[in-house]
């Protein structure tokens, strides 16, 4: 591609990526040479979670996603107002809704 502008990158996105994955719970562990990021999806009434997907980047890389992040996050609130965080040990296996009796 003689024709592409010198620094730019050509990304291709398949329509199975484009879908995404479903994630409400992330785990993030990391040794001396990376960062690794399981995205979970923990569903109501299901006592066991699956890694829906594993990303492992390297420590510049996830200084550069938490800035990222930071910024689009920054951005987000400024249109739609502030996000309401939840506690942060509670795990959301109810979901806020009613809790199932038999």
């Amino acid at each position: 591609m003689e024709n592409q502008q010198e620094g730019q990158l050509n990304i291709e996105l398949s329509e199975e990526i484009a879908e995404g994955i479903y994630s409400n719970l992330a785990i993030i562990t990391h040794s001396q040479s990376e960062f690794v990021v399981d995205f979970i999806k923990v569903m109501p009434g299901v006592p066991k979670a699956r890694v829906k997907s594993r990303i492992v980047l390297t420590p510049q890389h996830a200084k550069r996603l938490l800035h990222a992040l930071s910024d689009n996050i920054q951005k987000f609130e400024q249109q739609n107002g502030k996000i309401k965080e939840m506690e942060v040990n509670a795990l959301p296996l109810n979901f806020g809704g009613p809790t199932a009796q038999a």
